[in-house]
């Protein structure tokens, strides 16, 4: 018999100062059996890091031929595909064939050889942009990580300020392409 997914409500208070984006996000996420806490953190940071109207997560680790999120058109074109984690660079140049934007959110303890070995064979694709986060970051999110997520989330001049409870974490949002 399989797994359960671990289901977990996140409202997200979000002030992207530098985008001009101001909302409260709410969603309920599924954690996959075979989905890490890290990954997780990694797909609710993304979705408000990345955040635009019509921005939805998919089924994730449960369809192999869709992202975590998307932004689709009225028609079905995918106009955004957010990546999450170290895909395969292949998998992001044939998203950015059927996508307008594609976005990735890089992190993984992996993530400096991961760029070495990827970053060179993505680096033409006009219509990908990537960012990082510092992995102790994530580390430190995953430790105060519960079932009812309530972040707040000030992002200004690249710096994002991710305060939980009275607790506020910082850490820089590295941008490539």
């Amino acid at each position: 018999m399989a797994l359960p997914a671990t289901i977990y409500k996140a409202t997200i208070d979000l002030s992207d100062i530098d985008r001009g984006v101001y909302e409260t996000l709410t969603a309920t996420v599924a954690q996959h059996p075979s989905e890490t806490e890290e990954r997780l953190v990694a797909r609710l940071l993304a979705y408000a890091l990345l955040y635009e109207d019509g921005l939805s997560f998919t089924k994730g680790l449960c369809a192999a031929d869709e992202p975590e999120l998307w932004v689709k058109s009225g028609d079905g074109r995918v106009q955004l595909w957010v990546e999450v984690g170290l895909p395969d660079s292949e998998r992001i140049i044939k998203a950015s064939r059927h996508s307008e934007q594609v976005r990735l959110l890089a992190c993984g303890r992996a993530l400096p050889n991961w760029q070495q070995q990827h970053l060179p064979k993505l680096a033409n694709l006009a219509n990908l942009g990537i960012i990082t986060l510092d992995q102790s970051f994530l580390a430190r999110v995953v430790q105060r990580l519960e079932r009812a997520v309530v972040w707040s989330i000030t992002i200004t001049e690249g710096i994002c300020y991710l305060t939980i409870g009275s607790e506020t974490l910082e850490t820089a949002i590295q941008r490539h392409g």
